[in-house]
């Protein structure tokens, strides 16, 4: 297998771990647990999987002023806050319809990077702004699109974390990292996310006890937060090898598995105003994508 064949699997790989976290946070929050509670554990798990990747690296996590202030930004910017709107839309949205729209990041990206002034207008990124747009009308205008009318109301609380991760992928652009490698932010924004959901998650009663019996949630919960670590550690170790545009093609084979998987593990369904709108989503991000090798953010 020659080199690129190797990438195109490990990219192929990646999308179908990350793919498989969205059905999975499905089963977690579809029971009695709330976003609150789920993500304590989430960042606690993915804080001891990456701070384990440091220890093997012979690397420490930065524990300067400026780190610390880049470990907070990215833990509220980065996983909190769209995290939390993924979760509550989880709830009320079928797993495949949240990860076709997780994949409008790019199309959140671009309006964001003409104001950071990292990227310049041109019409055709304009054309995939449209086709975005027309992707999520497409979603909520026709009737028969989605499965129960009311859910309508809950596709803007599922737009919140593509526009954060947009966000976060042009403020470390623009601002850089704090002086950390990305293996490092990550691990630091995840020990972050843990002081700001504990206590939310202990006055809100969302606390998830680590005691017996588990169940289906428990399991899911666990399994998705240590393939979201390690899926992301793949991504820095393939944006190294093989570039940012390169590597932020996962993009593509996360939203396709992500239904992929909702409809094997879930069982759900869609009918052919999704899988149009599917298409005009994947157009938009194509033709919205940076031709530079300017930092891509990706769904975390």
């Amino acid at each position: 297998m020659n080199q690129r064949a190797f990438y195109v699997l490990i990219l192929i790989l990646m999308g179908a771990g990350w793919g498989l976290t969205q059905p999975l946070a499905k089963i977690a929050v579809s029971g009695e647990y709330r976003h609150v509670g789920v993500l304590f554990w989430q960042s606690a798990i993915s804080a001891a999987v990456l701070r384990s990747v440091l220890a093997l690296q012979g690397k420490r996590l930065p524990m300067t002023a400026d780190a610390l202030r880049f470990y907070v930004l990215i833990a509220l910017i980065g996983t909190v806050l769209p995290q939390t709107a993924s979760f509550q839309a989880l709830v009320y949205l079928p797993a495949g319809i949240v990860s076709i729209l997780l994949s409008l990041v790019p199309i959140f990206a671009f309006p964001i990077a003409l104001g950071f002034r990292l990227e310049r207008f041109r019409m055709i990124r304009l054309a995939g702004l449209l086709c975005g747009a027309f992707g999520v009308l497409l979603l909520v205008a026709p009737e028969a699109s989605l499965p129960d009318p009311a859910m309508v109301w809950f596709i803007p609380l599922a737009l919140i974390a593509p526009a954060f991760y947009g966000l976060e992928g042009n403020f470390v652009a623009r601002f850089g990292t704090g002086g950390t490698d990305p293996i490092q932010l990550l691990c630091g924004a995840s020990i972050m996310g843990i002081f700001i959901t504990l206590p939310l998650a202990l006055a809100t009663g969302n606390w998830i006890s680590p005691l017996p019996p588990y169940g289906a949630p428990d399991y899911a919960l666990v399994a998705s937060s240590v393939i979201h670590a390690f899926v992301y550690t793949s991504y820095v170790w393939l944006v190294q090898r093989a570039g940012s545009v390169f590597a932020a093609q996962v993009s593509y084979t996360v939203t396709g598995f992500g239904v992929f998987w909702a409809m094997l593990i879930l069982g759900e369904s869609y009918s052919a105003y999704i899988w149009a709108a599917l298409a005009l989503i994947m157009l938009g991000i194509l033709l919205v994508r940076p031709r530079s090798k300017n930092v891509s953010a990706t769904p975390g």
